[in-house]
């Protein structure tokens, strides 16, 4: 039985929804890293940063490649840095509106004063 795309879409994001899996997506639309440039740049355990690859990996959002003993990790296609950026577009609106009512708010308080 096919999966309704909703619920794909859902899937997908739940995927998505770890800030570890986040920071590696980030990382990676500047290029292909090796799993030791990974982790230092996100600063975690090697074995939380494995497991999360491996979720993206089994995802097809990224591929892995070895070099010798070196695993290198890069997005499986420009759709995905897309999503980033899109997300980042999204977030900056809503912050954005945020600092607006957040504005309204402490000038309201001050009037009040």
């Amino acid at each position: 039985m096919q999966v309704p795309l909703y619920q794909a879409k859902a899937e997908l994001f739940r995927m998505l929804g770890h800030p570890v899996r986040i920071r590696v997506l980030e990382l990676l639309q500047a290029g292909p890293m090796p799993v030791r440039d990974l982790l230092t740049a996100i600063e975690v355990e090697p074995s939380s940063l494995s497991q999360q690859l491996e979720v993206l990996r089994r995802s097809g959002i990224v591929t892995a490649t070895r070099d010798g003993s070196t695993v290198v990790y890069a997005l499986a296609g420009v759709d995905v840095g897309e999503l980033m950026q899109a997300a980042r577009r999204i977030l900056t609106e809503m912050l954005a509106g945020q600092a607006g009512l957040l504005e309204e708010l402490r000038e309201a308080e001050m009037s009040a004063r």
